[in-house]
């Protein structure tokens, strides 16, 4: 692999409940004169996945429960919202004002279980605020299929989300659901430079080329939720059973010294 390129859908449109994604998406790749080929990977920001999954939820409906309050308090948020933190989570990992780190129900750590407020329209006497896909992995299996059918292209599917880092400061994209890729390369046993065998090198290739992506997607409004790679050489899986997805990038709670 020589040369990888990231390119950035230009004017995609404001993506709302029961939208098709795959055709969307390659209307902008039109716009952007791009086309798929096979082994192409495309990046989609969760927030745009789960508005055509009308993934939303109305502060107004939830109940809080006792925890929430008690915890909202601590935290300083909306006992409403912390409930859906909290319904969204198997536990909470830590917590300080204004964030609730919780392991989410699909396993992964994150802020306030990724639910979301930014960029998202709203009524102030009804906010709403956004949750990730129930299943970023089915998510990004089925945008595959979809645009399977339409263009014959086997492409590569990411899901990618912000998030923060135990160790350093500041957000980085990371891959929440995939398809169609190994998303862990495992590198142990190959032999560096010196011919030394490599003893516990894993890369994780999902996320490194999500956090590219999250660089050209922005944060604010950018209004770029879609970014093509091509040049990536990626280990296929070998059968739709070992297509794992971002499962095999979540690290055990028992060999996690930040839990």
């Amino acid at each position: 692999m020589s040369q990888i390129t990231f390119n950035a859908l230009i004017d995609f449109p404001l993506v709302e409940p029961g939208d098709n994604l795959a055709t969307q998406i390659l209307e902008s790749l039109a716009r952007s004169q791009l086309s798929l080929a096979d082994e192409d990977v495309l990046v989609v920001a969760q927030k745009v996945v789960s508005k055509s999954e009308d993934r939303y939820a109305y502060l107004n409906d939830v109940v809080a429960s006792e925890e929430a309050k008690n915890l909202a308090v601590q935290v300083d948020k909306d006992p409403r919202l912390v409930e859906l933190i909290l319904s969204e989570s198997k536990e909470v990992v830590r917590q300080r004002p204004g964030v609730v780190i919780v392991e989410h129900k699909l396993g992964y750590v994150h802020a306030n279980a990724g639910i979301d407020k930014s960029n998202i329209s709203s009524e102030d006497d009804n906010p709403r605020v956004l949750l990730l896909p129930l299943d970023s992995d089915v998510s990004a299996a089925n945008l595959r299929k979809d645009l399977y059918k339409i263009t014959g292209k086997t492409v590569n599917i990411i899901i990618n989300d912000s998030a923060g880092r135990a160790w350093r400061n500041g957000t980085v994209g990371m891959a929440i659901g995939s398809s169609g890729f190994e998303v862990l390369e495992d590198l142990i046993g190959r032999e560096d430079l010196y011919d030394r065998p490599l003893e516990i090198t894993q890369v994780a290739v999902a996320d490194e080329l999500a956090a590219g992506a999250s660089f050209l997607m922005g944060q604010a409004d950018e209004g770029a939720p879609v970014v093509l790679i091509k040049g990536a050489k990626l280990s296929a899986v070998k059968s739709s059973n070992s297509d794992s997805g971002i499962s095999t990038l979540i690290r055990d709670k028992a060999v996690d010294m930040f839990r």
